[in-house]
């Protein structure tokens, strides 16, 4: 009986957040409480799923990102890169996905295409041209970016807390794929947008778009660079002192506090509540399901199906991975298929290319709809409110193409890396 009303709450949680038909921290909540109230889990099992490092690293990295998208310092780089591009459109394209791309491997992507996208509409304004396939090359870009690290996606931080890695194996194992994903997408994008682009007239009044207007507060930008700086350079020697991610964001997040002139209460108003509670609903349904025998069950047949051919399942995880995340939230995708590889291994099937298989899955996977990933609603939602609208099949046919494409080097790298 255990088993389907678990597996009847898990379903129902999957649908209610894929349609959206309530707020999806609702939903995870909801769910949650539910695997409680009918005995699937008792409390104390229910608080133990939840795994505090990981939403102590998010809710860091939000106080920090938060203090410096308000200085402007981002909107800066983005204004200074477009000047050094001449005003020619696919230069400027090219350097948006690069800074898009860098700033997604060390904040969360909808924190980077929040700043990048505004300064993207105004940039295509002053040029007097559309601002369609920047927005969506930002896109793809942003999620490739995010890939690199073990911050720069949600679901890198849940695989990172899984299996172990700190953020320095977790880049060095990365970072190589995102790096040849973003080179093949770039020549990609050249098919794709320079048509388009070649049909935009060059010459950007550079002398229109001033830098320095938009800094707020050049103290607070000096001060948080270098606690985002120390953060980072805190993430690589964490792991090997002993330190969870997540205590170098707390201390990187204290500091910046401590040193912000602004009211904390404020500033803490502004993190993402509702994003760190859909993580806690989460990681009790998902513990539900585990409870009682279901994701042992699953990971038997996908053993049974691949033989335990550590190749075949890694490559059948990763496409599986790429395509169902293009689907449905790759964050609770993430979050169920976590236990999933954790049973394979205790098959005898080796960990790592199966973590990196389910990360580059998951990550690229995103981009192939408009729903793949938070960011992509965000500039789709941003691109509406200024007028130029993203339609779902028109964004699909970039989607889709830089998925296949991206997947397929994320293959080769993985059998090369691990396999061979």
């Amino acid at each position: 009986m255990d088993v389907w009303l678990a597996a009847l709450i898990f379903v129902a949680t999957y649908v209610v957040i894929a349609t959206e038909r309530v707020h999806k921290t609702v939903a995870a909540l909801g769910g949650g409480v539910l695997m409680i109230v009918f005995q699937i889990l008792d409390q104390d099992e229910a608080f133990a799923a939840i795994d505090f490092n990981v939403i102590f690293l998010l809710l860091g990295m939000m106080v920090i990102a938060n203090i410096m998208r308000k200085t402007g310092v981002f909107q800066w780089v983005a204004i200074r890169a477009v000047q050094l591009a001449g005003g020619q459109p696919w230069r400027i394209l090219v350097v948006l996905c690069l800074i898009t791309a860098i700033a997604s491997a060390f904040l969360d992507n909808v924190t980077t295409v929040v700043l990048i996208g505004p300064i993207t509409l105004y940039v295509a304004a002053a040029m007097r041209v559309s601002p369609v396939p920047y927005l969506i090359a930002e896109i793809l870009a942003s999620n490739i970016g995010g890939t690199a690290t073990l911050i720069g996606d949600p679901p890198n931080i849940l695989i990172g807390s899984a299996a172990g890695y700190d953020f320095g194996t977790f880049t060095l194992n990365m970072a190589p794929a995102s790096i040849l994903v973003f080179a093949g997408f770039l020549i990609l994008a050249r098919f794709m947008f320079g048509p388009e682009l070649a049909r935009q007239r060059d010459g950007l009044v550079i002398a229109d778009l001033d830098p320095s207007g938009v800094i707020t507060d050049f103290r607070m930008m000096r001060i948080s660079a270098v606690v985002m700086l120390a953060t980072i350079i805190g993430f690589v020697i964490a792991g090997p002192l002993g330190y969870e991610p997540a205590t170098v964001a707390l201390l990187g997040a204290s500091a910046i506090l401590l040193l912000a002139r602004g009211d904390p209460a404020e500033i803490l108003a502004e993190v993402e509540w509702t994003t760190l509670l859909f993580f806690v609903g989460l990681f009790i349904v998902v513990e539900g399901v585990i409870r009682v025998g279901i994701i042992e069950a699953f990971a038997n047949e996908l053993f049974s199906a691949t033989r335990g051919d550590v190749t075949l399942t890694s490559l059948a995880l990763l496409w599986v991975s790429g395509l169902a995340s293009g689907i449905v939230d790759n964050i609770p995708y993430t979050a169920t298929l976590i236990p999933v590889v954790q049973q394979l291994g205790a098959r005898g099937v080796e960990l790592d290319p199966l973590w990196w298989s389910l990360a580059l899955g998951a990550d690229l996977g995103g981009n192939s709809t408009i729903i793949g990933a938070s960011a992509n609603v965000i500039i789709v939602s941003l691109a509406a409110r200024s007028g130029h609208e993203i339609r779902f099949g028109a964004f699909l046919r970039y989607g889709i193409a830089t998925v296949v494409l991206s997947l397929a080097i994320a293959s080769l790298y993985v059998w090369v890396r691990y396999l061979l």
